[in-house]
């Protein structure tokens, strides 16, 4: 082996892990909603988290980021450890899917039929596919399509290339003494520990092994203790991303270590006595590709099946291990947004949509009892208004550097949709929290000067706070539910509010010149309309944007446009509205 030969390994190990990592990108980010529905069973028996995590990785074909994801989900209180476990054992069977992808490089006949199933023979033709769709396709998610296949032609075109350049060590003496060095159990463990740490994917170290079996030098008993070595190398992802991480998501992280190191000590017990007893021939046999995703996927089953009964003792150790502190230490508080979900962003924009739907609760809450002190005034209840003013404007501040920061993410279009969508709603949600407490200050000077209003601006006030407690609740629905459905209820009803208010403030000019109200007052009574007027228009912009976002839109001037210039439906909910809020002018 030369000079060039080395270079040749390095380019092709280069485009391996080159392939592996855009396909596996690609692939995440395709999956989109799909990967969603996966990660909803999350919450469900033991069984269904060790199937969703088996599942998750496969999609994305990455043992070590679902770890990640994991870790970052219990690092953010919205996966309890137990659940944890569960879908770690599942992501070690996952990673097994990789291997007997790279194992169809070792194909051999001389059937025409056998010969296409080569990947040198259809990688070719993936690649031209690929490009022309990368290059020439419109749509987002035909390009994703397009950078799968690319993304596996130079994942199999890199192996290809190992195996061509390693061909020359079969007849290097110090290669085959290496190889039976690594027969020993113990070195060859740390041999693909330390490989795997390294390159920090069992999957591609296992690629590697499967290039180095080319050269026929490598016999199946070398290459089994290497292969459980790998399964421990890959926790080292999980545990430099549990770094800074609360008690729990470190615990994750090391059951994840625990699980493999127990595993893999408890299998290869069994398997040196077993050797030992009967001496298994097959073992000198030389390995090929097929034969190491057998042992690979073999060696992972087993694992699990001798480790998932034993869930529970795992999840004793890790609080052996990293202990509970005594008193109020103990509780640790839980990340709303962890950056570790960043590197799959479908899970972070599903976790975004759960926090912002918290927000949207708090700040409707927040006005709607801004709306209730006006006529029943409380000191508590405006201590709490305080309180959720400040937590919107948290969770304003997280979400939008959040989700500024995963935009920098590859993302389907469908996601980073219902990231613009986020952006722009949350601004909407905070300035909904402000106007509440531009309304408890109104609702404080009026019990501070012991303000009155008059019978029929009683009654005026009543009607408008009707109808806004109305749009904001169901503004919260249609957006907690993303039905755009609802959302079209939203803009009739605002346009009552501004009828209202125009209205109202109308009638309060003729009370103040018949001498009925003071200015006093009126200067309240303008802050107030003024402040439920500009609630009823946020939640407008909001409902107009749950609604062109449901048809991959952002014109929301078109929308509005549109509905105003004789829609039936808007038409007749404005009427219904207007019977219902909108008082007889004499009033």
């Amino acid at each position: 082996m030369d000079l060039f030969d080395v270079l040749t390994l390095v380019g092709g190990l280069a485009l391996f892990l080159f392939g592996m990592n855009i396909m596996g990108e690609s692939l995440e980010k395709s999956a989109g909603g799909g990967l969603n529905r996966l990660l909803s069973k999350l919450t469900t028996g033991k069984l269904a988290g060790f199937l969703t995590g088996l599942g998750v990785t496969a999609v994305i074909q990455s043992s070590s980021a679902t770890t990640v994801m994991v870790v970052g989900f219990v690092n953010s209180g919205i996966m309890t450890l137990k659940q944890a476990i569960n879908v770690i054992m599942g992501a070690n069977v996952g990673t097994t899917v990789t291997a007997w992808i790279l194992s169809l490089t070792g194909i051999e006949s001389s059937s025409l039929v056998v010969q296409l199933f080569k990947p040198t023979s259809f990688t070719p033709v993936l690649a031209l596919a690929g490009i022309a769709m990368t290059m020439f396709a419109k749509k987002t998610k035909t390009k994703d399509i397009g950078t799968i296949l690319l993304g596996f032609a130079t994942l199999m075109f890199g192996m290809d290339t190992m195996s061509g350049a390693v061909s020359g060590l079969r007849d290097v003496p110090e290669f085959q003494n290496l190889l039976i060095m690594f027969q020993n159990p113990i070195l060859g463990v740390l041999a693909g520990a330390v490989l795997t740490g390294i390159i920090q994917s069992s999957s591609a170290s296992v690629g590697i092994l499967q290039a180095l079996s080319s050269t026929g030098a490598v016999t199946i008993g070398a290459s089994i203790p290497i292969i459980m070595g790998q399964n421990i190398g890959t926790c080292v992802t999980a545990l430099i991303s549990s770094v800074g991480t609360n008690r729990n998501a470190r615990r994750a992280s090391l059951v994840h270590l625990s699980f493999n190191i127990i595993g893999t000590t408890v299998i290869l017990i069994i398997y040196s006595i077993a050797n030992a007893i009967f001496n298994f021939e097959i073992i000198n046999n030389s390995a090929n590709e097929l034969s190491i995703a057998v042992c690979h996927t073999l060696f992972n089953v087993l694992c699990t099946v001798i480790m998932l009964p034993a869930s529970g003792l795992l999840e004793k150790l890790s609080y052996k291990l990293i202990k509970e502190p005594a008193g109020d230490n103990a509780k640790e508080k839980k990340v709303e947004l962890d950056e570790r979900l960043m590197t799959t962003p479908a899970v972070a924009i599903d976790r975004c949509r759960k926090v912002s739907n918290t927000m949207a609760e708090v700040s409707v809450n927040s006005l709607r009892s801004s709306l209730r002190l006006l006529t029943e005034y409380d000191s508590e209840g405006a201590q709490q208004i305080a309180i959720d003013e400040s937590a919107v404007d948290h969770y304003e501040d997280i979400l939008g550097s959040y989700l500024v920061k995963l935009s920098t993410y590859p993302m389907s279009d469908s996601d980073s949709n219902e990231a613009s969508k986020l952006l722009f709603v949350i601004g909407d949600l905070e300035r909904i929290s402000d106007h509440a407490m531009n309304i408890l200050r109104s609702a404080q000077e009026i019990k501070d000067k012991s303000l009155e209003f008059t019978e029929s601006a009683q009654a005026e006030l009543k009607a408008i706070i009707g109808a806004v407690d109305e749009i904001v609740t169901l503004t919260l629905d249609a957006f907690v539910r993303g039905d755009a459905q609802a959302a079209t209820l939203i803009e009739p009803l605002e346009q009552v509010v501004d009828v209202l208010k125009k209205q109202l403030r109308a009638n309060h000019i003729l009370r103040l010149q018949k001498g009925q109200c003071s200015i006093e007052n009126g200067f309240v009574w303008s802050d107030i309309l003024t402040n439920l007027e500009r609630v009823s228009d946020h939640c407008s912009n909001i409902a107009v944007c749950i609604i062109e976002m449901a048809h991959d839109s952002m014109d929301i001037h078109q929308y509005l446009t549109r509905i105003k210039a004789g829609d039936p439906e808007f038409d007749r909910l404005f009427l219904e509205y207007s019977d219902k809020y909108i008082l007889p002018a004499n009033v």
